[in-house]
């Protein structure tokens, strides 16, 4: 076969398919934001009263959360054509005046991981959010002319996982800033009581719950782990029931309280080999066989939130918690001129 990246094959289809089956098309089916929800409600509500396009929006959060699916409801809701970028994609300028010299009036931009786009390209969008124009550069050195260009209105919605990376003078441009939070049990549960629903799979509330429980707060985990079960039930156990589930997560190493094999292999290794730490980053990067970033922005938030791992300033420490969750007990085996992690006076 050549390499058209247009040509799909049936499995490719039944995934895309289970993909857009999974996305909510409007605020009302949209499940958990609350807050979120009725704040977009209100701004695009009062944009159609007024006949405008709605406020430049910035979703901000940690990624399976919905910020895509946010962006395609607000171009639906709002009756308006959709453009997908991502910041990765917009390397220069010119990138970014191309995109935007083709939008038509009203369109909706959604670039997503802004964060990610080049320095010169967040300049020139400074002043197409606030006047809808650009400058464009002609010619080189002192013969060099700016020659502006009149831009359609346009709503950019923008997604960050990292907003603390965005410039001041970029952020400040939003006229409406949403931070998705993560999901609870009770949330993720709606969420995969109606992907059952739209696909036609009878796992019973129990199985659901479970499945809930072991998605780290991230819709898109539960959404995932529904199709690992899914295929799982086909295969091996046909009732669809709490068996089912519990023998695809064990099979997919997904423990009760959502870890993975590489969240496990980290806490381990700093249980065994660090006695719980403290111990470095990079350290237990090299442990742990991954690369340091993907410890620290992939794994480590997750084992923060659930109360396995805490950051201090000499170091990651495993929680009490954590020796408990894999069973083991604590040694403080003396490390050979380190300071002590707990002193005889409890300072910390």
């Amino acid at each position: 076969m050549s390499g058209d990246l247009t040509a799909a094959t049936p499995e490719s289809e039944a995934e895309l398919a289970f993909e857009g089956a999974m996305r909510p098309r409007s605020l009302s089916e949209f499940v958990g934001q609350r807050k979120v929800r009725g704040q977009l409600e209100l701004l695009l509500r009062a944009a159609a009263l007024q006949e405008r396009t709605p406020d430049h929006i910035l979703l901000a959060g940690p990624p399976g959360l919905g910020k895509t699916t946010l962006a395609m409801i607000v171009a639906h809701e709002s009756n308006r054509p959709l453009r997908l970028s991502s910041g990765p994609a917009i390397q220069h300028a010119g990138d970014l005046a191309a995109v935007l010299s083709s939008l038509v009036p009203g369109e909706v931009l959604f670039v997503d991981e802004i964060h990610r786009m080049a320095r010169s390209a967040e300049e020139m969008l400074y002043l197409a959010m606030e006047d809808f124009r650009i400058d464009i550069m002609v010619g080189k050195g002192a013969g060099a002319t700016s020659i502006p260009l009149d831009l359609a209105p346009f709503t950019l919605v923008a997604a960050t996982t990292r907003s603390g990376l965005l410039p001041n003078p970029l952020r400040d441009r939003f006229g409406f800033t949403a931070h998705l939070e993560f999901y609870d049990h009770d949330e993720l549960e709606r969420v995969l009581v109606r992907a059952a629903g739209l696909l036609g799979l009878d796992f019973d509330r129990i199985a659901l719950r479970e499945i809930a429980e072991r998605s780290r707060g991230t819709p898109r985990i539960a959404n995932r782990l529904l199709r690992r079960v899914r295929d799982y039930a086909l295969v091996h156990q046909p009732d669809r029931g709490i068996d089912a589930v519990r023998g695809a997560l064990d099979l997919y190493d997904v423990d009760a309280l959502g870890l993975d094999r590489l969240d496990r292999a980290v806490v381990e290794n700093m249980l065994d080999r660090f006695d719980g730490g403290p111990v470095g980053l990079n350290t237990l990067a090299l442990a742990v066989g991954e690369e340091s970033e993907t410890i620290e922005s992939v794994v480590e938030p997750f084992l923060v939130r659930v109360g396995l791992v805490t950051r201090t300033p000499r170091g990651r420490v495993a929680t009490d918690r954590a020796w408990s969750h894999f069973g083991r007990t604590r040694q403080h085996r003396a490390v050979p001129g380190a300071p002590a992690l707990f002193d005889d006076g409890g300072h910390d």
